[in-house]
């Protein structure tokens, strides 16, 4: 009879001991990963995007019906739990980016799903009239990067990004997904421009979606000394501002890199970057993606500004996961 209470105290002991040990883990993980601005030239932001989880349908027992979280400044928890299952990077290469972030969650995941004893927190909700409903967590979020190199010469890239940036609707899904099919299919039309790429995809549960989308968003940001040209959620930047420092990079510019960041309900399987037919379909897939899976989206490009220069050792440093096609 007296190991129960013994057995209970060391398992208190021994969570408290783990949540300890848990803290400066991800402290030390996050500080590994955090990016480091470059600042190597000004460039241009389109984004936006809704992490709402479809609304539970309606129960014929307790007429239940509610939605879960909301939009870019929400999110989801469940129960009692910290919403970190699993995390499960499909594939990755050059070992940064999200495929670092992904496994670096997924450490932080077991862990805390260790501490709490496997789980946490309840799978149902009582209904009006005393009966139990099912409460079932969205599913998986796929997470999608795609960053490439160009030549400078990819003038006619910049207007076409900057044109979007000036007429799309940000703030609605159709618009969102206008901007992907645009981007991918300003990318696709000039094949030959390409030099560099790389492509990253990992399914992250939901609870975790957005904070692990806000996170790539910001290590891709930073590259940035400043944003020039930008269409968010709906807001431009002042017209007046941004024709006074935004058109062509100079001459002397070597590279223009775009990163695409891509955040879908649905699994999609990309073909990779190995090859310039292999991006040339991942381009494809990508733009492809339909606006009821498309849950947000970031394009994210430099340089933007006139007289800005990225040169080859710069694109290299700011993008070390970028390969040569």
């Amino acid at each position: 009879m007296p190991l129960r209470p013994l057995n209970s105290k060391l398992k208190t002991r021994l969570r408290r001991c783990l949540s300890l040990l848990l803290t400066p883990l991800l402290v030390i993980g996050l500080l590994l990963i955090a990016p480091e601005p470059s600042q190597a030239a000004r460039g241009g932001r389109i984004g936006g995007g809704s992490f709402r989880a479809p609304s539970m349908p309606r129960s014929s027992g307790g007429g239940f019906n509610r939605g879960y979280g909301g939009g870019y400044g929400g999110g989801y928890r469940r129960g009692g739990g910290m919403g970190f299952p699993f995390i499960i990077p499909i594939f990755g290469f050059g070992g940064g980016g999200l495929f670092g972030l992904l496994i670096l969650m997924a450490i932080v995941g077991v862990l805390v799903n260790a501490v709490r004893g496997g789980g946490g927190g309840s799978n149902y909700l009582g209904s009006g009239n005393g009966g139990a409903i099912s409460q079932r967590a969205p599913g998986p979020v796929t997470l999608s990067q795609v960053q490439i190199g160009l030549l400078a010469t990819a003038k006619d890239l910049q207007d076409d990004l900057r044109q979007l940036a000036a007429s799309s609707d940000t703030s609605s899904s159709s618009g969102l997904q206008r901007v992907l099919q645009d981007t991918s299919l300003a990318l696709l039309r000039q094949p030959e421009l390409w030099v560099y790429a790389n492509v990253e995809v990992g399914s992250v549960p939901f609870s975790s979606s957005e904070a692990t989308f806000n996170r790539l968003s910001m290590t891709e940001r930073s590259k940035l000394k400043a944003e020039l040209t930008t269409n968010v959620g709906g807001q431009r930047l002042t017209e007046t501002a941004a024709q006074e420092t935004s058109g062509d990079a100079d001459a002397t510019s070597e590279f223009i890199a775009v990163t695409l960041l891509v955040a879908s309900r649905n699994g999609i399987k990309l073909s990779g970057a190995d090859t310039g037919e292999q991006l040339r379909e991942t381009l494809r897939v990508l733009g492809s993606i339909s606006s009821t899976d498309l849950m947000a989206l970031e394009v994210i490009w430099q340089p933007d500004g006139k007289g800005d220069v990225l040169s080859a050792e710069e694109l290299v440093t700011a993008y070390p996961q970028l390969s040569h096609l």
